[in-house]
């Protein structure tokens, strides 16, 4: 991929970004253009997801994303609760992008005389898929390593075969003999606790890791605001705390008051076994969701007017969308349509399968044609707003 950013010194310079790259409208997927944008796209997708942040510790994530933005924006700052504001100036009507820095994870609540700690969950767990898992902890000096470990089947009785695993009943275990030797290590009671996984591509463009929600939709923000040629003044932000009740999105669109917004996002992805397609339409490699209603509209029920500016700015691009009525899960939209007098505001999502697990998968085609929608509609935010 070297090869294909030497090519770029011959390039048209309306085809060039401060980044080395346009992201044009309609060009050849086979292109040069085309591979460097994806694999740039997959590279910082692959940083923010490896990134360790739980809701609350979004520090390292926040970082990543200032070092990203701050040359395609007029002014960063962050607020009094920790959330990243990006400001691209520019005239009204002003549009918020919002999306979660955060990620579920573990917090540790007490360390036991022989060493073993016990956590408390930190977002929505389902508890079997913490057991036997590789950790880090995260602690002043850097990181610890550990595991989450439980009884042992051979020492189960049938009936506690039968059962799931709680998490009231699993522990972290980082070698350590004593709680002395913990607290050496520089562990103590409020810890953070991360799961310990890598970024791996399969086939057909589809890559897996932790916490793509909400990597996903943080890359595909940065890239959006990085591809948008607006008149039109945006805010890029990245919201902190909104697995444990969106927090972040509240205090920000309380305190930037925007005229419309997007929240950005994974959505849950059918297309595999266990998912019929009454509980979902939505699949991977079949491009950005538009949600309609979530969580049974207790979250959101898009206004029209938003449908109509996100599936026409789809539309006239060429983009090919999905649309999402759900009745579980939220997303910051929730809370950023009901501030002050109320925002109008939508979702974009990126289908993703086995949300809130280690091992999430997303494909990189639906991250690109997120960002090229977002930043086609904040173009013509102006003809709708």
């Amino acid at each position: 991929m070297r090869g294909c950013s030497v090519a770029l010194d011959h390039l048209p310079k309306d085809l060039i970004t401060a980044r080395g790259h346009r992201a044009v409208p309609g060009s050849n997927p086979g292109g040069g253009i085309f591979l460097v944008k994806m694999t740039e796209m997959k590279e910082l997708l692959k940083k923010l997801a490896e990134a360790h942040g739980v809701s609350g510790r979004e520090g390292e994530i926040r970082a990543i994303v200032e070092a990203e933005l701050k040359q395609y924006v007029d002014e960063i700052k962050t607020d009094r609760l920790g959330n990243l504001i990006a400001t691209k100036r520019g005239k009204k009507p002003s549009v918020m992008l919002a999306a979660h820095l955060d990620e579920i994870g573990l917090m540790v609540k007490h360390i036991e005389d022989e060493g073993f700690m016990r956590f408390s969950t930190i977002g929505g767990w389902f508890d079997q898929t913490l057991l036997n898992q590789r950790v880090i902890l995260q602690v002043d000096s850097g990181v610890v390593y550990g595991v989450v470990g439980s009884k042992p089947p051979h020492k189960m009785k049938q009936e506690e075969r039968d059962k799931m695993i709680k998490c009231e009943d699993m522990f972290i275990d980082v070698g350590a003999r004593s709680k002395e030797e913990v607290a050496q290590m520089g562990i103590s009671i409020g810890t953070p606790v991360t799961i310990d996984r890598h970024f791996v591509e399969l086939k057909n463009g589809i890559v897996t890791c932790k916490a793509f929600d909400n990597r996903a939709g943080v890359t595909i923000m940065i890239e959006a605001l990085k591809r948008a040629n607006t008149e039109f003044e945006v805010y890029a932000v990245g919201t902190v705390q909104e697995e444990v009740g969106l927090k972040g999105a509240r205090t920000a669109a309380f305190g930037l008051d925007p005229d419309v917004a997007i929240a950005i996002d994974t959505d849950i992805a059918g297309g595999h076994p266990g998912i019929e397609k009454k509980d979902t339409t939505v699949e991977i490699a079949k491009g950005p969701v538009i949600t309609v209603s979530d969580a049974s509209g207790r979250g959101i029920i898009t206004p029209p007017s938003v449908l109509k500016w996100l599936k026409e700015s789809a539309s006239h691009h060429n983009i090919e969308y999905q649309l999402s009525v759900s009745e579980g899960g939220m997303t910051d939209a929730a809370i950023i349509h009901l501030t002050r007098s109320g925002i109008p505001t939508g979702i974009i999502g990126v289908p993703t399968r086995y949300i809130h697990s280690p091992v999430e998968l997303i494909g990189m085609k639906d991250i690109d044609k997120c960002a090229e929608l977002i930043a086609r509609a904040v173009e013509h935010v102006g003809d709708y707003f």
